[in-house]
């Protein structure tokens, strides 16, 4: 009798955003490396299509996805655009099955409209344009068009769907797909890393990772540090890094230290260290915060800020950690003071935000959902 193998269908996704790995080292590239891990699983075969300032080399053989790169003519206003990319992303397109765009990137949109229109399409919507005021009203007549000829706008929780302007005139076809991620994906702790990092910084700090970005809050942090002596450690770097460390010398902050740009490695040895996350966002800008589910995979607990976005959906405030107002130095003082004194209520919450997580906030269950929406959107 012959033998009968059962044929996995495969979907073929182009993944489209501005930057990606190892250019950049955000929450949006990991949310990308997220998609394309957990879907592989569920018969789709991914490529990721980004702009790279040298683009050399040209195409990545990563692990997750090959990542195909053309090169950045220009910027403006963290937009990038590219003359190489209409050829390029031609090709692209006739390989996919499915575009699968990351917003807002408004060069995306003349890409999709200009060359792409006729593909399926679907875009995670990743915030509202904030701080650019003048160039949102400029690029609402296009992103408008734009969002009109996709077949679904998923959206990272409900609480954005319910406080962007922008998602309530699309309501017809959104969908919700909370960001999740893998533990396995992540580096295992390494005992040489670790033991290493506990030397230099103790444990039971106080930790904040992230690009240092305006929106991140961290001028706010700072000021509620002054006269702690609470130890406060932060990873990343960005465009704010000189003027945080110059305000940590004026505030004579000695508690504080910047760790600079990390390796994945230190970066999970240092969330096992720590005892708190803290998450200070002070805009809209922030929708979710890939940093706090990466909180709660730890069993960390966490204080974020509410900003009506995901992080307050991430962070259940009294049950995994503690959302204050943004921009307000008090609530956050009283908030780190509050979690500095009760190593009870730390534990409690560590533990809640790991069963929250398991809950809702896995890769797989993330990349279940995607696998689910694009097979649907091909019947």
């Amino acid at each position: 009798m012959p033998c009968l193998y059962l044929q996995v269908p495969i979907v073929k996704i182009l993944h489209v955003y501005r930057t990606y790995f190892p250019d950049t080292q955000g929450g949006l590239e990991e949310v990308i490396r997220q998609i394309c891990i957990n879907t592989t699983a569920q018969g789709v075969k991914n490529r990721i299509f980004t702009l790279s300032k040298t683009a050399a080399p040209a195409i990545i053989y990563a692990d997750e996805a090959t990542v195909y790169r053309s090169k950045q003519s220009f910027e403006i206003a963290s937009c990038g655009f590219s003359a190489a990319a209409f050829l390029e992303f031609k090709q692209h397109v006739e390989w996919a099955d499915i575009i699968h765009y990351q917003a807002p990137w408004p060069f995306s949109d003349l890409l999709h409209l200009l060359i792409a229109r006729k593909k399926p399409a679907i875009v995670t919507y990743q915030s509202d344009i904030v701080r650019q005021k003048i160039l949102a009203i400029v690029y609402k007549p296009l992103m408008n068009l734009y969002l009109g000829k996709l077949d679904r706008i998923v959206a990272t929780s409900t609480n954005y769907v319910k406080s962007s302007p922008v998602l309530n005139a699309y309501k017809n076809k959104i969908e919700v797909i909370p960001i999740g991620i893998d533990r396995v994906s992540y580096p295992a702790i390494d005992e040489h890393i670790h033991q290493q990092l506990k030397q230099k910084y103790g444990e039971g700090f106080f930790f904040f990772i992230g690009v240092l970005r305006y929106y991140k809050g961290l001028s706010y942090l700072l000021d509620a540090l002054e006269g702690t002596d609470y130890p406060m450690l932060i990873a990343g770097s960005g465009p704010e890094e000189q003027g945080l460390k110059k305000q940590a010398k004026r505030l004579n902050l000695k508690n504080v230290i910047f760790l600079g740009r990390i390796s994945d490695e230190q970066k999970m040895a240092l969330y096992q260290l720590s005892k708190v996350v803290v998450f200070p966002s002070c805009e809209r800008s922030e929708a979710y915060g890939v940093t706090l589910v990466e909180a709660a995979m730890n069993a960390r607990p966490m204080i974020s800020t509410e900003l009506q976005t995901g992080t307050s959906y991430v962070n259940k405030d009294g049950e995994t950690g503690i959302v204050v107002e943004p921009k307000n130095v008090e609530q956050l003082k009283q908030a780190m003071e509050k979690m500095q004194n009760s190593p009870e209520l730390i534990e409690r919450m560590g533990y809640a935000a790991y069963q929250r997580y398991l809950k809702l906030f896995t890769g797989k269950k993330m990349g279940e959902s995607y696998a689910k929406l694009y097979k649907h959107i091909l019947k």
